[in-house]
């Protein structure tokens, strides 16, 4: 395959994950905002703005800091290449520049949300409603993924849009754990810190695995453990890390040493780590370790197959 066609790939993957990440910790973000005021909400608020290093250009955007402006910055507005807007829109020009390599469903499916999003954006959130904005951007997400699991052939196409997912999927969770757990750590009021952990399983379509796994009240503990070790919980690292080695293999090249032996590392890491293993190095430390590292194993994935040599 050649490299632009695998690069507009695995980028349009990475923006249409993106979006529904973002869409989700808007909605863990919208529910924190409804708690009673108490001395860390601000910090709570800002956490779309800390997982996106989008706080510059915020206060440039919107003078005043409130729910109702993080939700028209990060879901609508075209001036931050971080909206969920701006995301549907750059994998709709990615897809696009290959839509030969994709099926009509699955082209059909991220132009249809494109459209959407344009017709949203002259309404607003607020005329279509907060949480049916989140739902129909989450439900794009699955009919994206349906599509692709379903119409496509198994061949590198599908393999490097799988490879985008995860790379971004892996990335967002380590990314919000990390900085919900921050948030714990600086406030200990044990009300709050079974809300916020509630609301992390719920960013990550985890709560009714946790509850089915481990059959106790919540703990900062277990929740660590299930996002970051289980492999059985779609979202987790190890489940990422797991199923993004089984997409490198399947597509092979001489040249691809760098990025398997990588992601084996990282599986390795991940397969043979307890939890005691984690806590003992402090998890803001690991989590830290993790994304320097994944991101070392993307520029590796662009370096072999994305760029043209």
């Amino acid at each position: 395959m050649l490299s632009r066609t695998a690069s507009e790939l695995y980028w349009m993957a990475r923006y249409l994950e993106r979006a529904e990440s973002l869409a989700r910790v808007l909605d863990v973000t919208y529910k924190l905002s409804m708690m009673p005021r108490h001395s860390q909400q601000q910090r709570d608020l800002a956490l779309p703005l800390n997982l996106t290093a989008t706080h510059e250009l915020f206060q440039q955007r919107y003078t005043c800091f409130s729910m109702n402006n993080l939700l028209n910055f990060f879901a609508l507005d075209s001036q931050n290449p971080s909206s969920i807007y701006n995301c549907i829109e750059t994998a709709w020009n990615n897809a696009h520049a290959v839509r030969g390599s994709l099926s009509s469903e699955v082209w059909e499916c991220i132009n249809a949300t494109r459209i959407d999003i344009r017709n949203l954006r002259h309404q607003g959130v607020d005329n279509v409603g907060i949480d049916a904005f989140f739902d129909w951007v989450k439900e794009r997400s699955h009919l994206f993924r349906g599509a692709m699991f379903g119409t496509l052939l198994r061949n590198d196409a599908q393999c490097f849009i799988r490879v985008g997912t995860l790379i971004e999927r892996a990335c967002a969770t380590a990314q919000l754990l990390k900085v919900k757990h921050q948030q714990l750590n600086n406030d200990p009021d044990p009300v709050r810190e079974y809300y916020r952990l509630d609301t992390l399983l719920r960013a990550v379509s985890a709560r009714e695995a946790y509850h089915s796994i481990y059959r106790q009240p919540i703990s900062p503990e277990t929740v660590t453990e299930l996002l970051v070790l289980r492999e059985d919980v779609p979202r987790s690292l190890h489940a990422c890390i797991g199923d993004l080695v089984l997409q490198l293999e399947a597509i092979g090249s001489q040249r691809a040493k760098v990025p398997h032996r990588l992601a084996h590392l990282l599986h390795v890491e991940l397969r043979f780590s307890t939890l005691d293993d984690i806590l003992a190095q402090d998890l803001s430390t690991y989590l830290n370790n993790f994304i320097i590292k994944i991101n070392e194993l993307a520029d590796s994935i662009r370096h072999t197959y994305l760029e043209a040599l």
